[in-house]
């Protein structure tokens, strides 16, 4: 870790930036951690599309399904990259058990991972939560020095409220939250602890509109910028530095110029295989990516025909599929 306890709010906004991505965990036929193939992707990840920092073993990366030692091992994957290549790195340390959590955070933290992400917890109550997600949030402060970040998403059965967040963001080693929420919602905690914490949310069709209305300068994070990008297409690099230069018209261009894209993953995702659906167009550009593991499904033929077919028409331009991933020493 590069900062010390007191320091996290302040590196965190120095540093903490720029467009980041959550990783999906490849695995081999045999459904084991393809480190190898992890390792590739990151490089690649960084040194051809630009991406500045990744988000390890959150949902996207399946971490329901994988093992606490499995769990470390991606954060050490990702640690040993990220010293190699050049880019930033924040653990899901995301469990219903707090003994997991702590376990993971304090991995994540002696290994040199620069940020945490805890997601706020299922709770088997569904109003008068905001004591219980302070206290929460205090503890896991209290056990370790790196900078957390929080988030939340319907998933916990539940949203944080702006005025809760707000509150949390003044524990002194919360320094950001990916906040999957309505827009009034996230746009309301930028304006009650912009100055306190990071605030962002995943939804990469949103990402302009929030750099230029509302200052933001983090994308934390979903699977767009490897998935809508490749060495030879980064708009989605392009539209960010143009609006963090203040090219409003040039960065709405280029990021209204991907609709089709987007529109062509939309609209071949099964409503129950999100996870396979984005690792096999994962694959079609040439990065690591291999089955999911259950529960999760895999896709029919006539589904990975259908994807084939809507990324090879959308526009994306491909540089090699068959080796782009493997452009960058791993």
């Amino acid at each position: 870790m590069k900062y010390g306890r007191k320091d996290a709010k302040a590196y965190s906004r120095e540093h903490m930036k720029g467009v980041w991505a959550a990783a999906l965990t490849p695995f081999t036929d045999d459904h084991k951690i393809d480190e190898k193939g992890l390792s590739s992707n990151l490089a690649h990840w960084h040194n051809d599309l630009g991406i500045d920092g990744v988000f390890i073993a959150g949902k996207q990366g399946e971490f329901f399904s994988m093992s606490v030692p499995e769990r470390k091992r991606t954060f050490e994957i990702a640690v040993d990259a990220a010293k190699k290549h050049g880019f930033q790195t924040i653990m899901s340390c995301s469990d219903q058990n707090m003994d997991v959590v702590i376990d993971l955070a304090k991995h994540a933290e002696a290994i040199g991972a620069d940020y945490i992400v805890v997601h706020a917890p299922v709770l088997h109550f569904f109003k008068a939560q905001d004591e219980t997600l302070y206290e929460y949030y205090r503890y896991i402060g209290e056990q370790v020095n790196i900078g957390i970040a929080m988030w939340s998403h319907p998933d916990s059965g539940y949203l944080m409220s702006p005025e809760l967040c707000a509150r949390i963001a003044e524990l002194p080693t919360v320094v950001a939250i990916k906040y999957s929420v309505p827009r009034e919602m996230y746009a309301k905690l930028t304006k009650l602890a912009g100055d306190k914490i990071l605030v962002s949310t995943a939804s990469e069709e949103e990402w302009l509109d929030n750099i230029l209305e509302l200052n933001w300068r983090l994308y934390l994070c979903s699977n767009p910028p490897y998935l809508f990008q490749t060495a030879a297409d980064k708009r989605i690099r392009e539209y960010t530095d143009l609006a963090f230069k203040g090219d409003a018209a040039g960065a709405r261009k280029i990021r209204d110029s991907l609709n089709p894209v987007r529109e062509a993953f939309k609209k071949t995702r099964p409503a129950e295989k999100p996870h396979a659906h984005a690792k096999y167009w994962q694959s079609l550009l040439g990065q690591a990516a291999g089955p999911v593991r259950r529960p999760m499904l895999e896709l029919t033929d006539a589904e990975k025909s259908a994807i084939r077919a809507a990324l090879a028409g959308c526009g994306l331009k491909l540089a090699n599929p068959a080796n782009e991933a493997r452009s960058s020493a791993a």
